[in-house]
């Protein structure tokens, strides 16, 4: 879940960029910053192409370890995973709504609202209602990491 950003000095800041998110732009003071705001601004976009509904890049599943990468949170990874899922199948929401048998349209928007603190049975229900299996994996780390 993973996204690489470009950082580039440019005066007493860091310019961040993406090749994944042409229209990112964003600055930060220092590279920890650069990359905090770079996370900030992948969220956004995001949340700008569920909005315009076009597509989203996937991320990468690891990191090469050249560059600088930030993590997506998992939620918001979930929720434009949906949404590329209805996009792929070609599922509209107002027929998602009728296959998880809700009542509310407001409550099917809220599955794609990445600010929205989603309930993570919410975002199954939605997965099993459209029959995309959700697989979620971890790795344990060892105890002499």
């Amino acid at each position: 879940m993973w996204y690489k950003l470009n950082l580039d000095p440019d005066g007493d800041t860091w310019l961040v960029t993406s090749d994944d998110f042409p229209e990112l732009a964003t600055f930060g003071d220092t590279q920890k910053n650069a990359c905090r705001n770079g996370l900030n601004a992948i969220e956004e976009a995001i949340a700008a192409r569920i909005s315009d509904n076009v597509d989203i890049p996937p991320p990468l599943k690891k990191t090469s370890g050249k560059g600088r990468f930030v993590e997506v949170p998992a939620m918001i990874f979930l929720k434009f995973g949906l949404y590329m899922c209805l996009r792929e199948l070609d599922i509209s929401r107002a027929e998602l709504q009728r296959r998880m048998g809700v009542k509310n349209r407001e409550t099917i928007d809220r599955l794609f609202r990445l600010d929205h603190n989603t309930r993570l049975s919410g975002i199954e229900d939605a997965f099993k209602a459209i029959g995309a299996p959700l697989l979620i994996d971890f790795a344990i780390p060892s105890a002499a990491a």
